[in-house]
């Protein structure tokens, strides 16, 4: 393999990683909406009425993309909202 090739995939997935990417929340029944809507607010920094609606999704259609971004910044993030017990993913 030569140091180009190699080179050139690294970049590629560098890349990739920096793409806008989605924080997904799951529903579950053990988190209550208090809960999920008051994790948003801190974490997500949303409004009530964001969070709100977000919970509303989440417990409905079973997910909700909760903040769009480079996987960078929504790493912590979901790291942050697993912390507290809820299933979050960066995908």
């Amino acid at each position: 393999m030569s140091y180009q090739f190699q080179e050139e995939a690294l970049l590629e997935v560098i890349e990739k990683k920096d793409e806008p990417k989605d924080l997904v929340v799951f529903n579950d029944d053990i988190n209550t909406f208090e809960h999920v809507t008051e994790t948003l607010i801190r974490v997500c920094r949303h409004t009530v009425e964001q969070a709100e609606q977000c919970t509303f999704i989440i417990h409905h259609r079973g997910k909700c993309s909760v903040k769009k971004g480079p996987f960078s910044k929504l790493k912590p993030m979901k790291e942050a909202i697993c912390d507290v017990g809820i299933d979050a993913r960066v995908l």
